[in-house]
């Protein structure tokens, strides 16, 4: 086989493609059997790989191929052409550019190469699994996580036949579970990583691996098992060795939550003061309070108050972040600190922590003494006492606003006049309450004074700017109340009053679109608030543009379907477009909702009647009168509901008993009269003298009205304008002759079909719904939706945060 080889020139030759005409030894098979490289490459991989030729000479340097043996030395190819880059019959062959493809490079790596990169992959899902998470794409985190999982099953199994068990990168198994646990937990696939976590757990060779059965009892606890929740928190507390001090409490601190959960108060108490005793914190404190609340422990619950006030805060000054000099660098350090992630933690930290004192004193100041304003006093007291000292004239200021919810308004006002010799800012707060609590009494010239003094003491508190424009507002003078709130909204763009109100006040000037536009601004941030909702419709409904305003009253009853006036004005817009059907759904789903609203009952009776349908329309009318039993028309609608249906024998037993209850009324008797001459009753004439009676005495009090107006007239005005009044006098008592003449010939005979009746005239006081002339509710006449009923038109009063 060596024969072959030949060595490179010392000089290249013109000639590159020499020695292809002759003879290849390389088909000598004779000799194959007793030559080693061969042999060596046939039980090797590298006796398999493809053969490599080149097709396309290249420019490429000369380099020997190594072979098995390590020799730079050229091969010959399989086929009997030279190897690329090889010397046959001493010339130099060009090599190729082109690079063996992936499966030729893959051939070389060794297993544990392959396990490298294996586990490097495992690690990047994990990875990924994790910022999928934190990004809220739970169900990708998942699917990573279920990946990372697969494969690392097949990493052990490939270090399983490389190297001992020994080696397995138990760390990364741990890592994968862990992971695949959470993520099954925060898709709230609580049984399948309870399966998972046992698989940790149980695994002797993960050391730590106890601990996490405090994840396996906070899943328990999700799933509102509170004894096996317990059950593993003290298995973990055993666990866990006394040197992780803040473990251990923060379970401890799990297990009374717990025990609150079940109602074991006395249990919950003893983890709590084991907590405050060791590592005191806000949450475990506040924690203390509701369960001495739950067992209606005065005197503990002040001594745990006072626990929590102790808590210390662990944050810097306020002071620590103003310069104390004009050194430029110094104040460029300041200014960068003074709103960095550090600056940030301590805000919300101070936050929560005066979150948990305002919510305690709030619950505790009404049981632990005799009285609520005794006990919100010793909160008062305790606090200033403490580091809080701030939020003391808070307390006062929830103490009267506990007032005002007991409707004790004298002495919220008093609480709150004690504010008006304070610092500014509890000043400005106290007197917004005040002003808003004088405009909630109608005294809008006290809401004013208050409004005033808020907005001397605080020029840039947008609450005490929108009460100023309330009452301004409520004055009538607009202009200036959309001043107020426009200042308002410059101070805080996040005032939610002031810019509604600024719609209102648009709507107020018939400014439609420029109040469209406010309100459509809110409803962008406000997304489901009803009154934004109904402010939109109604304007679209002032701009005429119906088909608008039912679009957005739909969205409205998508909040509140069960709003009656919603329905009820959607009815009517569906009334007014002449969509009959769709406003009778509306107005009967209002209806049965709010089964009081006369306009409703009205509409709904008089569509019953429009469509022949005059037994039902009774129901609607019998209603209207039990909740107006003084306005007789109601009653007189369903006795001619009852006549238009046939049922003679009732319609008259109902206008006996609607003369019974109004002897004097006319329209009663005159059916009374018909009926009975159409029956043939003897009561007949007796009804027939009672209506002539009253309609006699009924003109005579008429003449006589007319005769004390023209007396109060004086004796100028009757002299200049006396030819006018006779002429006038005389017209009217002719019409009114004419008009009661009218009335008796319109009485029916008795041969005269009794439905004739119906057409003849009667009183203009009191028209016959039922009649070929029905006068029907008329949308344009009805009343729109009340502005107290969304509190459209409330203008948006502050108070400050409790």
């Amino acid at each position: 086989m060596m024969q072959n080889v030949h060595l490179a020139p010392e000089t290249d030759e013109d000639d590159l493609y020499s020695g292809y005409n002759d003879y290849n030894p390389t088909y000598d098979t004779e000799e194959l059997e007793n030559d080693t490289a061969f042999q060596q490459a046939v039980r090797t991989s590298h006796g398999r790989r493809p053969p490599i030729t080149a097709k396309i000479p290249s420019t490429a340097v000369t380099r020997p191929v190594a072979t098995g043996y390590g020799s730079k030395t050229s091969l010959a190819s399989s086929m009997g052409r030279p190897m690329t880059g090889a010397i046959q019959d001493g010339v130099t062959r060009p090599m190729t550019a082109v690079r063996g493809s992936w499966f030729y490079q893959s051939s070389f790596e060794s297993p544990e190469e392959k396990i490298r990169q294996l586990e490097k992959k495992v690690n990047e899902l994990v990875e990924e699994s994790c910022i999928a998470n934190s990004c809220g794409d739970l169900k990708l985190a998942l699917e990573k996580a279920k990946d990372a999982g697969r494969k690392e099953r097949i990493l052990v199994r490939q270090r399983e036949q490389v190297t001992t068990p020994e080696n397995i990168n138990l760390d990364l198994t741990y890592s994968v579970l862990l992971n695949l646990a959470s993520q099954y937990s925060a898709n709230e696939m609580y049984a399948e990583a309870l399966t998972t976590f046992q698989v940790i757990v149980k695994n002797k060779m993960f050391s730590n691996a106890g601990r996490l059965k405090v994840n396996m009892g906070n899943i328990y606890l999700k799933q509102r098992n509170y004894s096996k929740a317990i059950k593993f928190y003290r298995m973990a507390l055993d666990q866990i060795p006394s040197v992780h001090k803040e473990m251990r409490i923060k379970i401890m601190q799990n297990i009374g939550v717990t025990f609150i959960k079940t109602g074991q108060y006395s249990d919950a108490i003893n983890s709590f003061e084991h907590i405050m005793s060791m590592a005191p914190n806000l949450k475990a404190g506040f924690n203390l309070i509701l369960s001495y609340f739950a067992v209606g422990d005065r005197d503990k619950m002040k001594k745990a108050f006072q626990k929590l006030i102790a808590v210390p805060l662990e944050i810097d000054e306020d002071d620590k972040y103003i310069s104390p000099s004009d050194d430029p660098h110094t104040n460029l350090v300041i200014e960068a600190i003074k709103n960095d992630r550090l600056r940030q933690m301590e805000r919300e930290r101070k936050a929560m922590a005066e979150k948990y004192i305002m919510t305690a004193a709030k619950l505790i100041a009404p049981v632990i003494e005799t009285s609520f304003a005794v006990g919100y006093d010793w909160c008062v007291e305790v606090v200033k006492a403490s580091q809080y000292v701030e939020l003391a004239n808070d307390l006062e200021i929830n103490k009267a606003i506990t007032y005002l919810r007991q409707k004790d308004f004298n002495q919220a006002v008093e609480t709150l006049k004690m504010f008006e010799k304070k610092d500014s800012r509890v000043k400005s707060a106290a007197a917004t309450n005040l002003s808003f609590l004088y405009y909630l009494e109608n005294e809008f010239a006290q809401a004013s004074s208050y409004a005033d003094l808020a907005v001397n003491s605080d020029r840039y508190n947008p609450s005490a700017l929108t009460n100023k424009g309330n009452t301004v507002f409520a004055n009538g003078d607009y202009e200036k109340a959309a001043e107020f709130y426009k200042e308002a909204l410059r101070n805080d763009s996040s005032c939610t009053e002031a810019l509604y109100n600024i719609g209102l006040t648009y709507k107020r000037l018939n400014r439609l679109d420029e109040a469209l536009d406010c309100f459509l601004k809110l409803h962008t941030i406000l997304r489901n608030s009803a009154q934004v909702l109904y402010q939109i419709a109604n304007v679209y409904e002032l701009m005429e543009d119906p088909h608008q305003a039912i679009e957005w009253l739909m969205q409205l009853i998508s909040v509140v379907p069960t709003d009656s006036r919603a329905l009820s004005k959607l009815g009517e817009l569906y009334d007014s477009e002449g969509d009959k059907s769709q406003a009778f759904q509306y107005y009967y789903e209002s209806y049965r909702y709010f089964p009081s609203n006369i306009e409703v009952i009205e509409w709904l009776g008089a569509y019953y009647i429009d469509t022949q349908f005059c037994e039902k329309a009774i129901q609607y009318f019998e209603r209207a009168s039990l909740i107006q039993p003084t306005q007789v028309k109601w009653q007189l609608m369903v006795a001619s509901c009852f006549r238009r249906s046939g049922n003679y024998q009732k319609a008259l037993d109902t206008y006996k008993d609607i003369h019974r209850k109004f002897p004097e009324n006319v329209e009663c008797l005159r059916f009374l009269v018909r009926l009975c001459t159409d029956i043939g009753l003897k009561e007949v004439q007796e009804y027939a003298t009672k209506l002539k009676r009253l309609e006699k005495m009924k003109e005579i009090r008429e003449q006589r009205i007319k005769s004390g107006r023209d007396g109060s007239e004086g004796p100028r005005s009757r002299r200049e304008g006396s030819a006018s009044s006779d002429s006038g006098q005389n017209c009217s008592a002719s019409s009114k002759g004419e008009r009661l003449s009218a009335k008796l010939r319109a009485l029916p005979g008795t041969n005269e079909p009794y439905e004739s009746s119906s057409n003849k005239e009667i009183d203009a006081s009191y028209v016959d719904p039922l009649g070929p002339q029905i006068e029907r509710p008329k949308t344009a006449a009805k009343k729109r939706i009340d502005e107290d009923d969304f509190a459209d038109e409330e203008l948006g009063d502050d108070l400050l945060p409790e």
